[in-house]
Formats: C-alpha cells, sequence, structure tokens
C-alpha cells in the first residue's frame, strides 16, 4: 500500500511538474493568465507556472503571409473587376493581440476585404492598372491604422491580380490598336516632314548650279540601267528647252 502511495505522488508529481513547465521558442510569446488576470508577457525560453492557477496563450511574431480572397469591386467608372491581394503582416504587441480582440487573423482578414473593396471602389479603372504602387501603400496605411489598436503591424499590401470582363479586355485592345496606329502616324508624317526640309535644301543647291540636275539625271539613269529594264522611261528637264523659248520668244517680237 505504501509503494503505491508513494508511485501516485510521484505520478501526481509528474503532472504538475508537466502542466508548470513551458518551452517557448525564439520566436514565440507566452500571455500569462492568473486566474483570469492578464499578468504580461513572457518568453522566450522557460515558462514556469502556476498549475491550475496560470494559464498561458502562446502568440507568434513571425510575418504572416495573408491572401485577401478575390473581392468583386466596381470602379470609379462603372467598370465591375474581381481584384485579390496579399497581405504581410506580424504582431508586434502579444497582449494587445490577445485581449484586444477575439481573433486577430480573422479580423484582419476582415478588415482587408472591406478596405480592398473600399479604396478601390474610389479609382478609375486606368488607375488601378498603371498607379498600382500609390494604391498598395494607401492599402497599406489604412489597413496599419485600423490594426494597430490590437498590436499588429501591416508592413506591405500587394493588389495581385486584376479581372476584367472579356468585353473591358477586347476595349482596352482596341484602344492600344489605335494608340499604336496614332503613334506610326505620327512618325510617318515626321518622317515626310524631314525628307522634305531635305529635298528643299536639295532643290537650292542644285538650282545654284543648273549642270547639277544634269549630272542628277544622268545618274539615275546609269542606276535605271543596271536592273536590265526593257523599257526606259528618262525625263527630260525643262532646262534644255529654255534656250530655244527664249529664241522663239526673241523670233516673235521682233515680228511684232
Amino acid at each position: 500500500m505504501a509503494g503505491a502511495g508513494i508511485l501516485t505522488l510521484i505520478i501526481i508529481g509528474l503532472f504538475i511538474l508537466a502542466n508548470a513547465i513551458r518551452i517557448l521558442r525564439e520566436y514565440e510569446r507566452g500571455i500569462i493568465f492568473r486566474l483570469g488576470r492578464l499578468m504580461g508577457t513572457r518568453g522566450p525560453g522557460l515558462i514556469l507556472l502556476i498549475p491550475i492557477v496560470d494559464r498561458m496563450v502562446k502568440v507568434s511574431l513571425r510575418v504572416v503571409t495573408m491572401d485577401v480572397p478575390p473581392q468583386d469591386v466596381i470602379t470609379r467608372d462603372n467598370v465591375t473587376v474581381k481584384v485579390n491581394a496579399v497581405i504581410y503582416f506580424r504582431v508586434i504587441d502579444a497582449s494587445k493581440a490577445i485581449v484586444e480582440v477575439e481573433d486577430f487573423l480573422y479580423a484582419t482578414s476582415m478588415i482587408s476585404q472591406t478596405t480592398l473593396r473600399s479604396v478601390l471602389g474610389q479609382v478609375e479603372l486606368d488607375d488601378l492598372l498603371s498607379n498600382r504602387e500609390k494604391i498598395n501603400q494607401q492599402l497599406q496605411k489604412i489597413i496599419d491604422d485600423q490594426t494597430e489598436p490590437w498590436g499588429i503591424k501591416v508592413s506591405v499590401v500587394e493588389v495581385k491580380n486584376v479581372a476584367l470582363p472579356q468585353e473591358m479586355q477586347r476595349a482596352i485592345a482596341r484602344q492600344a490598336e489605335a494608340e499604336r496606329e496614332r503613334r506610326a502616324k505620327i512618325i510617318h508624317a515626321e518622317g515626310e516632314y524631314q525628307a522634305a526640309e531635305k529635298l528643299a535644301l536639295a532643290a537650292g543647291i542644285i538650282g545654284k548650279t543648273p549642270a547639277g540636275i544634269q549630272l542628277r539625271f544622268l545618274q539615275t539613269l546609269t542606276e535605271i540601267a543596271t536592273e536590265k529594264n526593257s523599257t526606259i522611261l528618262f525625263p527630260v528637264p525643262i532646262d534644255l528647252f529654255t534656250p530655244f523659248i527664249k529664241k522663239l520668244q526673241e523670233g516673235t517680237e521682233k515680228k511684232e
């Protein structure tokens, strides 16, 4: 009987000791409640608790990556899009994360979803597609301000994907095609303008030396002849007929 009693005491002692000792990792903190009252934060390392009286809740201080589910958003210019995002946050005050909110992970997820719909509903589609960095910073600031009383620090919010309706995708494709055509026409017009300037300069230089235009015609004829054409059209410069025209005019004046 004595041996059985000693064995029972040993078992009870081991049970109490097992409930009194806790070991926390480097990234963990323990929130101690003694008879329901908050006693503070402990850890990491070895933690001693009073059995039955003390109760500990562990909280991780590592960065949490949370995926915000896709949200149906109506932008400012009345375009319906489906947007999802990712949020990075960590607990900086473990006692507030346990005492101030029932489930800080669920609460952060809900506030992220509502903020995503609210902020993106105030911007136009073009801003959503082009000014992504500015929108991310705005989302991060709003969510961080709302979760700060819970002891949570939101470091990064990134809009991952913007799903557009098929009709809007086709409209954007047509807009991009029209923009490319506009740029092509502008480039072509600039080329024509520069070519006209060069031709005007060349005409001015050749005009000062009448023989230069004849040399240019002969060079053109040489280039055409190398292509083995059976028919060659050779433009005759009007300057060749100028002396004959003058003589004709002089003869007409004398007759008069």
